[in-house]
């Protein structure tokens, strides 16, 4: 192994990570749990560091880092909306777009050839936000209980920034498949 495959095993860990802590989540021991959500955010960081600074950058991690990410936050919903801490309408919504996003890309490999993802600052915020909302339910359970309040505010922020990023990512990418279209006509 090279220094410059470093980022790519640590997202591989973090993708490894993803069965503890669904499995811990699910046996409730959320403390177990957080801390493993925890060390996934710093990992993700890490290898986003060391990708960035040394310039140990991949197409293999390019690939790898955003699915790591999502499989982690696809199995905490999935995981907090089982055992009853997350509304199954606000997972079915934040799927829905995940799943809007990756058709719309096999789509558009598939009409007109590769392309490179760069998330918007929507999808960022919305990212942020999904994240900050698993974290916040982890927190309340593992450590105090937080106001029911603030995770129904926080669901809410993810449902509106859900929305607003699948459709921003919908009519920014069908831009650019209509204007591939129209350069590939004869």
């Amino acid at each position: 192994m090279k220094r410059k495959d470093i980022p790519n095993l640590i997202t591989s860990i973090r993708i490894i990570a993803v069965i503890p802590m669904a499995v811990l989540l699910l046996q409730g021991q959320y403390r177990l749990a957080l801390l493993v959500m925890l060390l996934a955010g710093l990992s993700d960081a890490l290898d986003g560091f060391l990708a960035k600074h040394y310039g140990w950058t991949s197409r293999l991690g390019s690939i790898l880092d955003p699915i790591a990410d999502k499989l982690l936050l696809v199995v905490a919903y999935l995981s907090l909306g089982w055992i009853g801490m997350l509304p199954w309408w606000l997972i079915s919504v934040v799927l829905l777009r995940d799943a809007v996003i990756v058709s719309g890309a096999l789509a558009y490999h598939a009409l007109f050839g590769r392309y490179d993802m760069e998330p918007s600052i929507l999808s960022k915020i919305n990212t942020f936000m999904q994240i900050l909302l698993v974290l916040v339910v982890m927190y309340s359970l593992a450590v105090m209980a937080l106001p029911v309040g603030l995770m129904g505010l926080l669901s809410y922020g993810v449902l509106l920034t859900t929305l607003l990023s699948g459709a921003d990512y919908v009519l920014r990418w069908g831009y650019r498949a209509y204007r591939a279209h129209k350069e590939n006509r004869p």
